[in-house]
């Protein structure tokens, strides 16, 4: 059984345990701040088994009227393929259907992990911005 809930207050040792199961590492040298910015952020959820253990977390940065960026959807390494991450997302599609703009940023295909990503995605329902005529624009990232 998942349970799905908000969240405002963050264990630094639980978030760290989870961000790390996925190779988070940039997130995880500074994981105070990762709290931070949790607990700053327009909405968290979690997904935690009976016994209230962190599987996941999916987080939003929003204005709650025309658009929800989805900034975060982890899932704890064992807990992936069961079903989690999808829960997490059609509870934050559900709560910002309202929304002109529903967003995120994931790794491009040709990465590690984009190709599954792009998968999980487009399997919850999502598509690309260039499939709706819209480009996406950002500052360089520095992923060292």
């Amino acid at each position: 059984m998942v349970i799905i809930a908000r969240e405002a207050s963050f264990d630094e040792a639980e978030i760290f345990e989870l961000y790390d199961s996925v190779g988070w590492d940039i997130w995880t040298r500074d994981i105070a701040k990762v709290c931070r910015s949790l607990a700053k952020s327009h909405l968290v959820i979690t997904a935690r088994d009976e016994s209230g253990h962190l599987l996941g977390l999916a987080r939003t940065v929003s204005d709650d009227e025309t658009i929800c960026y989805v900034q975060e959807v982890l899932v704890d390494k064992r807990s992936q393929g069961q079903g989690v991450g999808r829960r997490l997302m059609e509870h934050l599609m559900e709560r910002y259907a309202h929304c002109r703009y529903f967003i995120l940023t994931t790794d491009h295909e040709s990465t590690p992990d984009g190709a599954a990503n792009h998968a999980f995605y487009r399997r919850v329902g999502l598509i690309e911005h260039h499939e709706q005529g819209l480009s996406g624009f950002g500052r360089r990232v520095d992923n060292s």
